[in-house]
């Protein structure tokens, strides 16, 4: 102890020195939101390559897993494929259309939280990579969250276990659709909102995306009907989805560009 008392004593100038220094950049960045920006993208840089190299490591220890979740994947897209009558082909490139209005991008989550109240993922995916705000990310088996921020070679999504987060979403049997959003408490149960009253709701229906909004296609899915209840108002519908994801564990993941996003907004903000 006293070895480190005369340490500071010592070099008392120069650690005041590093101390007022700290604190002038402190202010610097939070005065001057050009100074803010080069910060958060330097951090984004920095924090997204250390967890990146650290991912890298987990994914040799779960190629089991993914190749199984790849080859599920692959006899889905081949029966889909052999249904429709659709020529295919023989190119494959990283990103492919849908319909002529969307882009699929392929992506590694290398970050993952999901224990907070207002969880935030981290994928190994950019601006270089065309990857914007509001951009919606799913998987094989659900939605993940939407696009936050975006650095050159990484992006901040906000999970759908985020409470801030509220996703359009609905029945897949019927035209009926509300809020998705979450109470905080279970990673592997969200809540849909909203729900008109009339719906003919059961428990065990699919909930999908209801194409309501500029960011995810119609009928992406969510997960199962856990159980549901009326409202205060006995109005609307508040009901308990139980997720397809394992929002626990994620890693491959697909970022989905609506190519008609920006049009659309601006004819509603007129």
């Amino acid at each position: 102890m006293q070895q480190i008392i005369n340490f500071i004593i010592r070099n008392k100038n120069f650690l005041l020195f590093l101390l007022l220094f700290f604190v002038s950049i402190v202010f610097t960045i939070q005065s001057h939101s050009y100074h803010k920006s080069k910060f958060i993208n330097s951090a984004n840089f920095l924090s997204g390559g250390i967890y990146n190299s650290v991912n890298n490591i987990s994914d040799y220890f779960n190629l089991k897993t993914q190749n199984q979740l790849l080859s599920e994947e692959n006899n889905r897209l081949r029966a889909l494929l052999f249904n429709s009558n659709i020529n295919i082909d023989s190119t494959f490139t990283d990103t492919l259309s849908f319909g002529k209005s969307y882009k699929f991008y392929t992506a590694n989550i290398i970050k993952n939280s999901y224990s907070l109240t207002d969880n935030i993922l981290l994928i190994n995916r950019g601006k270089k990579d065309s990857i914007k705000q509001d951009f919606g990310v799913i998987t094989t088996q659900g939605i993940v969250g939407i696009i936050d921020k975006s650095s050159t070679r990484y992006s901040t999504v906000i999970s759908i276990l985020n409470t801030t987060s509220s996703i359009s979403a609905g029945l897949k049997r019927t035209i009926h659709f509300g809020s998705l959003e979450w109470d905080g408490k279970d990673p592997q149960i969200i809540q849909l909102i909203d729900v008109p009253i009339n719906a003919n709701v059961k428990e065990g229906d699919t909930i999908v995306t209801s194409g309501q909004s500029s960011i995810f296609p119609k009928g992406i899915p969510i997960g199962t009907v856990l159980d549901f209840k009326n409202d205060i108002a006995e109005n609307f519908y508040e009901i308990n989805v139980k997720l397809f994801n394992d929002m626990t564990n994620l890693e491959h993941v697909y970022v989905i560009e609506n190519m008609h996003r920006e049009e659309i907004n601006n004819l509603l903000n007129e």
